[in-house]
This record gives structure tokens, sequence and C-alpha cells, in this order.
């Protein structure tokens, strides 16, 4: 591994660990100051890295990291210049946990990928053990999404 992979992977999980302290303050309507500019700042980190990675035309992993860096950019302007007012706290809500999600993803996908075990199950990435990986996140990210949004209401400051 170079330091290039390992620092990506490294903000990856810093990224995907403080999204998760987060998505637990949106579920208890904390907003989480600290731990949600770290989950920015990280985040972004680990889209931009992830272009500087060696590739042919367009990839998959090049469409995440674009849609990641779309609603990456909606939440830090519903965040921090709107100050989650209106709209944009349910907006900040779903980009955030958008963004959280695509990270999520491709650990998922990097976890098939790099893990022996979790390979040998699903080698193709097309195999039910893989399918079912991916849908249980989805379902959870789909259920904390819609708790989230009816729960965080942080006193606007």
């Amino acid at each position: 591994m170079t330091y290039y992979t390992f620092f990506h992977v490294l903000i990856s999980l810093i990224g995907i660990v403080s999204g998760l302290i987060v998505l637990a303050g949106l579920l208890n309507s904390d907003r989480k100051d600290g731990w949600t500019l770290v989950f920015l700042i990280t985040t972004v980190a680990t889209s931009l890295t992830g272009f500087g990675f060696p590739y042919g035309g367009f990839t998959p992993a090049i469409g995440v990291g674009i849609i990641s860096m779309i609603f990456l950019i909606i939440a830090i302007a519903a965040r921090y210049p709107f100050h989650l007012s209106g709209s944009w706290r349910w907006i900040y809500v779903i980009s955030a946990l958008v963004s959280l999600y695509l990270n999520v993803f491709v650990l998922v996908v990097q976890s098939f990928l790099k893990i022996p075990a979790l390979h040998t199950l699903a080698p193709a990435g097309t195999e039910p053990p893989f399918a079912i990986a991916q849908g249980i996140v989805l379902i959870l990210f789909i259920i904390a999404g819609f708790l989230s949004l009816r729960r965080f209401h942080p006193l606007i400051q």
C-alpha cells in the first residue's frame, strides 16, 4: 500500500466514524459542531484524494466521487452559510447522510475486494452476499434518514 493510498483510507475511515457520530447527533437533535466539521472536511478530502488515483476513462468510483462532492457542497452550504434555517435543515440532513452513505457504500465495496473471507463470498461483487450487505446498509440509511428528518430540530445559532 502506498502512502497516498494509506492516507486516503485513513481519512475515509475518519470520515465514516465521525459521520456516524454526526448521525447519532442528528437522531438526538444535537448539532455535534466539532464532529460535523471533522466529518465534512475528511469526507471532502476522501472524495478529492479519490480523484488522484490513476484511472482510464470514467469509472464507477469517479461517478461516486462526483456525486459525493455535489452532496457535500450542498451539506456545507446548508450547515454553514445558511445555518440550517428553514428548508436548509432537511436539505442538510439528506445531503450529509447521502455523503456518509456513499462512503459506507465504498467501504463495503472495498471490504469485499480486499478482505479475503468476504472476497471468497463475492469475488465478482455481483453475488448475493454482496447485494445483501449493500441492501442492509441502504435500508439502515433510509431508516436513519427518515428518523433524522423527524428528530433533528436544533436551535438555530
